[in-house]
């Protein structure tokens, strides 16, 4: 146990003050404090020690020093049960400091509200991290408190010890004291490593928010939780039981390939990671029957995802299938009550879901890849045409609607498609000429859309063979990168069936 003599309390954010205030006044403690911190505590009328009084030198620097101070600093580090320590501070006229409550100007904040460089690094907090630092490493004499949610935690434990702390409690906020340090300085290297163009820096430093822990991972024996790094932009679940790990892999993978729609337009839905039906018709009803379509038996168990806003038609389709999630930009009044019949049908409104973040992150026990989202939207120029056979507009626009889809799917990828819808989806073969005979077979199966069927891979065919499946099954346009030994052949092939061939640029794998 330790006893709380003095407090110093220095925050940007001076919400929530009173009741904390009351439980200090209760247990006799002093209480230093600077600039803003001061005035207001002295408005809620308590008894306050100025920090420029308490060292007996006044802030400079335009408030950049205040509590950079030996005696600010003596009396938070020193360790009280060392005699050399105890020597100083009675040689000096020091005094212990056994509480510090400080939180930080808002850097994060600031970046959303600016891009004033000056202005960003004058929300650069030295005073707070650097006390709240020193407290950490004392924890054996000193608590800290970094947030607003921890005045509670304090108060009852000042109230239970009377006016004392346990060295559980000083551990526990000094571990969650050093990661509120952490995450501030990685905040602050990001910007700086960005500002600079600096993709991949020395060290590069990742912070993230925990939004829940799951009950469990992939498979049941596993751990997991879910963090976001940006604290706007979250999964708004407005029904269902709580997401899984796996149901957030599909959410991502589904939304990634749905956002890469115009804006109002498509429908995707997906199964383990992979699409299993997509269509980006205009007319919402009809996109979600085509995806649908393409693939009704994968879509059992899967998710949905609505790049537009779901009425109750849409709604009556969605809840005739079992289906996990549904996603959509918003939901008609009567849709939900039509779609919340579903106890456990999970809804997320992903209207304000936003994806900005560039880098796409891979790791395994220590080791961590990270490269840049395969996101550009295609254009024309993306695409040259090698045959003699020039596409119609509407293949073309076909061919990079499939081109689109396929980057999404696992490698090997092929998509059929027609009318801007898949027909048939091959996905995750180590051999291409599997996942052709799987795009096809799905194709023969359930698709009955049949006009001007075109195909799409995510890489180079290797050999004739696929690209002469492809064609043997009704395709009459293919797009693929470019790139291989027997592109020639395979240009050839195309003429001698007087196929469209397309070669895209760039190759889209993605593992």
């Amino acid at each position: 146990m330790k006893k709380i003599k003095t407090a110093l309390i220095s925050l940007f954010d001076k919400s929530y003050l009173k009741p904390l205030l009351q439980e200090l006044k209760k247990n006799n403690i002093k209480i230093i404090s600077s600039g803003g911190t001061f005035k207001e505590i002295k408005k809620l009328k308590f008894k306050c020690i100025e920090i420029s009084d308490f060292t007996d030198f006044n802030e400079i620097l335009d408030g950049r020093v205040k509590t950079l101070h030996p005696k600010i600093h003596s009396g938070i580090l020193n360790k009280r049960n060392k005699k050399s320590h105890l020597k100083d501070m009675r040689k000096n006229n020091f005094e212990n400091i056994d509480l510090v409550i400080s939180n930080f100007y808002p850097f994060e904040k600031t970046l959303e509200l600016t891009d004033n460089h000056s202005k960003i690094i004058e929300n650069i907090d030295i005073g707070g991290p650097t006390m709240v630092r020193a407290a950490a490493k004392n924890y054996n004499d000193v608590v800290v408190i970094t947030s607003l949610d921890q005045y509670s935690e304090l108060i009852n434990e000042l109230k239970k010890n009377k006016g004392c702390t346990t060295l559980k409690f000083r551990e526990k906020m000094s571990r969650i004291a050093f990661g509120e340090t952490a995450y501030n300085d990685a905040v602050i290297s990001n910007y700086l490593n960005n500002y600079n163009n600096i993709n991949f820096p020395k060290r590069k430093i990742l912070y993230t928010n925990l939004v829940e822990n799951l009950r469990y991972g992939e498979n049941p024996h596993q751990v997991s939780a879910f963090y976001s790094q940006n604290k706007k932009n979250q999964i708004n679940q407005i029904h269902g039981k709580a997401l899984s790990y796996n149901n957030y892999s599909d959410i991502f993978s589904a939304l990634t390939l749905s956002k890469s729609f115009p804006k109002n337009t498509g429908t995707v839905i997906v199964k383990h990671g992979n699409p299993c039906g997509v269509s980006a018709l205009k007319n919402n009803l009809d996109s979600y029957k085509l995806a649908l379509q393409s693939d009704p038996i994968s879509a059992f168990g899967g998710i949905v995802s609505c790049n537009y806003r779901v009425t109750t038609k849409i709604a009556l389709m969605l809840s005739e299938i079992f289906l996990e999630v549904v996603i959509a930009n918003g939901f008609d009044k009567n849709a939900l009550k039509i779609l919340k019949l579903k106890k456990n049908l999970r809804l997320i409104d992903s209207s304000k879901i936003f994806f900005g973040e560039p880098w796409k992150l891979n790791s395994v026990d220590n080791f961590t890849l990270i490269q840049s989202e395969d996101k550009e939207n295609f254009t024309d120029k993306d695409f040259k045409i090698v045959s003699k056979k020039k596409p119609t507009k509407s293949q073309f626009a076909n061919l990079i609607f499939a081109f689109n889809v396929c980057r999404y799917v696992k490698s090997n990828a092929i998509v059929l498609a027609s009318d801007k819808s898949t027909i048939g989806i091959g996905s995750g073969q180590p051999s291409r000429l599997d996942s052709c005979e799987i795009a096809i077979n799905k194709m023969n199966k359930f698709s009955k859309l049949r006009h001007e069927i075109v195909a799409a891979s995510d890489a180079f065919f290797p050999f004739v063979d696929g690209i002469e499946k492809l064609v043997q099954s009704g395709a009459i346009a293919i797009v693929q990168p470019a790139g291989s030994i027997r592109d020639k052949e395979i240009i050839k092939f195309a003429n001698d069936t007087n196929t469209v061939l397309v070669f895209s640029r760039t190759r889209h794998f993605r593992h």
